[in-house]
Formats: C-alpha cells, sequence, structure tokens
C-alpha cells in the first residue's frame, strides 16, 4: 500500500509541471530558491567540520532550530493546499495507521523535504570527529528528517482543517505579518551585537536555551557526544525522539477526526436590520460613509491596515530606545505617526470599490457626498485617537505644557492627509488587491503609478504639517507659549487642506466619473 502512495505523490509532482508557463516559471523558481539556501546551509555546515566545538555547536544549533520552527510554521502562515489531503481517502477502508504512515512516508517526495534531508545528511560531516559523535549525527539526522515533515504534516492538517474559509486564511495572514513586523526590533538588537567580539558568547547563551527544546535537541546531541558530554547527548536524543512520538499522535489523531468531519465550508451569518445604514443618516452621504464602515468592519484589506498601524510606532520606538534615545522624548511619536498611516488608509479607497463604482454613478452620487462619505471611518477612529493618544503621550511625556503641540502636529496630520487622499483616490487611483483576494497578495497590473503616488502623498502630508511642527519645536527649545502657536496652525492648516481637498476631489470625481468606472473595469 504505501508505494501506492509513493506512486501517487510522484504523479501529482510530475502534474505540478503541466500547468501554464508563468505557473512553471514560479515553480522554477522556488525550485532554485530552496536549492541555493540548501547549498549555502550546506557549505556552512562543512565549514564548521573545521572550527572549535563551542562555536560550531552555538552556530549549528541556532541556525537548524530556526529550520524546524519555519518547517512547522510555514503551512500555517501560507495556508498551502494539501495534495494528500485525508479526507480524501475517507472511503477507501484503510486503517488509520496505515493511512496516516503512508501520507507521512510520501511527504519524503517534495523539495522541502529533499532540502531538509541534504541539510542533516551534512550534519553528519560537520560532527565526523569521534565515532560516537559520528554515530549519533547519523540518529539525529533521521529524527530531524522525520521531525520537520511531520511538523510540516501536523500544521498542514491543522490548516486545512481549522482554516479552510477565506476568512480565516485572511486572519491567519495578519497574524503572520504581525509576527514579521515584531521580528524587527529582534533583527535591530542582533544588528548592534559586536558580532566580531560577541558572536560566540551571544550565540552561545541562545543555544544552551535552544539545545534542550525539542527544536534544536537532535542539531544538539551531536556536538555534545564531540565534546564529550555523552549523558546531556543521550538526554537530547532522548527528548528528540519523544518529540517525534508526540508528532506522530497528534498526526494520528488529526487524522482520524479528519476522516469523519466534512470539509468546512462558510457560513452565512445571519443578520437583523441594516447595520450602520439604520444608523446613519438616510442621505447620501450616510449611505457612503454606512457602507465603507461596514467595510472597514468586514473587508480583511482593511482590517489588515488597521492592524498593522499600531505596530508601527511600537517598532519605531523599540528602535530608538536601542539606538540609545531616552524614553520621555519618545512618548511623543506615536500619535503623529499613526495618524499619518491612518490618514493615508484612503488615498486609493476608489480602486477598493472596484467595480462597485458603478452604483455611485449610476445613482448620480455627488462627488462631494462621495467625498465626505468615504472619509466618516476615519474620521470615526482618527479624532479620538488624537484626542486621547494626545493626552496620552503629555502625560508619559511628563510635562502636560506639550498637549497642545501634540494635539496641532497630529490634527495637521490627519486632517491635511484626509484632504490630499481626497483627490489622490479621484485623481491618481491605481490597482489594488480585488475584492474578496487576500490583503498580501500582489495586485494585477500594477506599476510604478503606485509607488510614485503614494511618495508624493506622504511627502505633502509632512509638508502641510511642517508650520506645526516647526512652532513645536520652537516651544521645546524655547518659550513654551509657542505649545499654543503649534495648535492653532496645525488646526487652521489641517482644517483648510481638508476641504480644499475635499472641494477639489469632488470636483474631480465628478469630471472623471466614467474615467473611473473604466479604470475599475481594467483593474
Amino acid at each position: 500500500m504505501v508505494e501506492h502512495f509513493l506512486r501517487l505523490k510522484l504523479r501529482l509532482l510530475g502534474n505540478s509541471f503541466r500547468r501554464s508557463p508563468m505557473q512553471l516559471v514560479g515553480m522554477v523558481l522556488a525550485l532554485l530558491y530552496g536549492v541555493g539556501t540548501a547549498i549555502l546551509l550546506v557549505a556552512g555546515l562543512f565549514a564548521l567540520r573545521f572550527v572549535d566545538i563551542e562555536i560550531a555547536r552555538s552556530a549549528e544549533v541556532v541556525f537548524g532550530s530556526l529550520v524546524v520552527v519555519v518547517f512547522t510554521l510555514l503551512p500555517l502562515v501560507l495556508g498551502i493546499d494539501d495534495t494528500l489531503d485525508p479526507r480524501r481517502f475517507s472511503l477507501f477502508g484503510m486503517s488509520n495507521n496505515r493511512l496516516a504512515f503512508g501520507i507521512a512516508l510520501s511527504s519524503l517526495i517534495s523539495v522541502p523535504a529533499v532540502v531538509i534531508t541534504i541539510i542533516a545528511l551534512s550534519l553528519i560531516v560537520t560532527w565526523s570527529r569521534t565515532p560516537l559523535a559520528t554515530g549519533l549525527a547519523v540518529v539525529s539526522a533521521v529524527l530531524i528528517v522525520v521531525t520537520c515533515l511531520l511538523s510540516a504534516r501536523v500544521t498542514t492538517s491543522v490548516a486545512s482543517f481549522a482554516l479552510s474559509t477565506r476568512r480565516a486564511r485572511d486572519i491567519t495572514s495578519v497574524v503572520g505579518v504581525l509576527v514579521l513586523v515584531l521580528i524587527a526590533p529582534v533583527v535591530v538588537l542582533l544588528a548592534r551585537v559586536d558580532w566580531a567580539n560577541d558572536a560566540v558568547s551571544v550565540l552561545g547563551r541562545i543555544e544552551r536555551v535552544l539545545a534542550w527544546t525539542p527544536f534544536g535537541a537532535s542539531w544538539g546531541a551531536p556536538a555534545d557526544a564531540a565534546a564529550g558530554d555523552t549523558t546531556e547527548a543521550i538526554w537530547k536524543i532522548g527528548i528528540a525522539v519523544a518529540w517525534v512520538a508526540v508528532l506522530w499522535v497528534c498526526w494520528r489523531l488529526l487524522l482520524a477526526k479528519m476522516l469523519i468531519s466534512p470539509e468546512r465550508q462558510p457560513v452565512a451569518r445571519r443578520y437583523v436590520g441594516l447595520g450602520w445604514f439604520d444608523r446613519l443618516p438616510s442621505t447620501p452621504i450616510g449611505a457612503i460613509a454606512a457602507r465603507n464602515l461596514t467595510y472597514w468592519g468586514r473587508d480583511s484589506r482593511y482590517s489588515a491596515s488597521l492592524a498593522v498601524i499600531p505596530l508601527i510606532p511600537v517598532i519605531m520606538i523599540i528602535a530608538l530606545l536601542i539606538g540609545g534615545v531616552p524614553i520621555e522624548p519618545l512618548a511623543l511619536l506615536p500619535v503623529p505617526v499613526i495618524c499619518l498611516f491612518l490618514s493615508w488608509t484612503v488615498h486609493n479607497d476608489v480602486s477598493f470599490d472596484n467595480t462597485a463604482i458603478w452604483l455611485h454613478l449610476a445613482a448620480s452620487t455627488s462627488g462631494r457626498a462621495d467625498r465626505w462619505g468615504r472619509l466618516v471611518p476615519v474620521l470615526l477612529v482618527g479624532v479620538p485617537v488624537v484626542l486621547g493618544g494626545s493626552v496620552l503621550s503629555a502625560w508619559g511625556y511628563g510635562d502636560w505644557t506639550v498637549l497642545p503641540s501634540i494635539l496641532g502636529v497630529s490634527s495637521s496630520i490627519l486632517l491635511s492627509g484626509l484632504g490630499l487622499s481626497s483627490i489622490m483616490s479621484a485623481a491618481f487611483p491605481y490597482p489594488s488587491v480585488r475584492p474578496g483576494d487576500s490583503p498580501f497578495s500582489q495586485p494585477a497590473g500594477g506599476s510604478g503609478t503606485g509607488g510614485l503616488v503614494q511618495g508624493l502623498s506622504f511627502v505633502a502630508i509632512l509638508v502641510f504639517a511642517a508650520p506645526s511642527a516647526f512652532f513645536a519645536a520652537l516651544a521645546f527649545l524655547g518659550s513654551p507659549s509657542w505649545h499654543l502657536w503649534s495648535l492653532v496652525s496645525g488646526l487652521v492648516i489641517g482644517i483648510g487642506v481638508l476641504l480644499v481637498g475635499v472641494t477639489i476631489g469632488a470636483r474631480v470625481y465628478d469630471n472623471r466619473g466614467p474615467n473611473l468606472l473604466a479604470f475599475a473595469m481594467r483593474n
């Protein structure tokens, strides 16, 4: 029976090369990337054969643990399609154990399996220093391959079983991006390490922890044997074997559950009433505002942005703290940064509508109603952020006299950004992710226009906020009376740019309505 699974996996792998030319090119590039990565890691493991045992152990355990973590988490983040989903064999009458073993063994026929096998076998070369170390390296190589494949098998099954709906995959993608964003401070911290003098001690401290976890135990056992720590080597092999047993039990239980559970389908929700349409006035502005508020609550393209925006100032603060900047002035940073990106979220809002823009044209919606209606969600979020965030920033800074400047700069950025976005979204729309697609997919038909529009809008927002920031700087450097001037200038310029921007954007929208519809139909 096992040979049937292996032949089936080979057939599926062969059929994957019969796709369209673009898909084939993508597969070849992915294959080359995987082979290139494997070659680099293998070369590194070969080089570790000729360095000190402690250095080799530290480097190998740290980077080996990272490889296992990647194998474990990647199916959850990417939602990889399972070509040998156990539910497809539910009517074949096979025992659960045979089915679990056959599918798990067939996982060896894949590019990731070949890559990890090559890397694991290179471990034998690294630790061929003593007979015991060489023997444990062989055992560790087998355990590493089995651990990676079973980990991927378990998380792939979880992804296909629990993350089958579009919304679940979008949420998982957002969480994955958030995790990647939160890794940035760690990268900054590692970049500040004096690797020329402290590399061994830093990697050594990390290795001493990872080597006793299921991710690094297999990688550390041969090194302990080479260093003469036979007892620790055997304990780590025991940890690795126990973890393989746990993974096998999890995989076996998941398979049994999947065989008796139908594939999860999206559940249509029942809604009472008209939601935001019941709460807002029955006017063109109220209708568009209600529709956009509904989008902000249900469309993953908006929720992804709202989830990432608060993390941007956090990353900046952590990086600056690592760079030695005192904590007090950094308390003034979050609110203006959040306002900058929040006001920027609607600068391409027409493109987010896609072909739904025809509803506005068919109903003869005025440009004024369209522009103001799209700004309501941002104002409902942005105004509380400015008011509440400014108070918290002044409290964190420890001086309440700075409150007017924080309010002025933040208001100027938010309102100016919304005014400019009202013009940009009507005059310079560019392709965006289509409704229903993943918020992290690449929009079709993208060009350099989008990047240019984004850059210009960012610069323009900062230019209009410059007077308020200038008065705030004078207040910090000289007389506190300038704080009031910062508030006044920020509000006056912000409100002025908002009103002028909405007026110009409304006229552009009225004049370019058919062009916007044609753009939406093309993209």
